[in-house]
């Protein structure tokens, strides 16, 4: 998983690839929850690459797309956003990858 840097990468990451952004923080103990599964999703879905991006340091990108809740999800691909799994709720591994799942098709 990539970890997001800069607005600048998160521009050229959206704008040249298919992208699932994690919205997340290291306070969350929602967030901590799914982290030992997210090795084998990102493998299980490859076509996508995924980015992991602070909330706290990068909260404008969070407020620019609604999200208001972590861990979430939001899926882009050509610059467009494809899906969302955006709450503030726990997240389950069965949750997430229906919505892979969903957006990959």
């Amino acid at each position: 998983m990539i970890t997001l840097e800069s607005d600048q990468q998160l521009k050229e990451l959206t704008e040249n690839e298919s992208v699932i952004l994690l919205f997340s923080a290291d306070w969350c103990p929602d967030c901590r929850v799914i982290e030992p599964f997210l090795p084998e999703l990102e493998e299980n879905y490859s076509d996508w690459t995924f980015v992991y991006v602070d909330r706290d340091q990068f909260i404008h990108v969070c407020a620019e797309h609604d999200i208001f809740g972590i861990p979430s999800f939001l899926a882009v691909r050509d610059g467009e956003e494809v899906g969302r799994f955006v709450s503030k709720d726990r997240k389950s591994k069965e949750e997430i990858e229906a919505f892979l799942t969903k957006v990959s098709s």
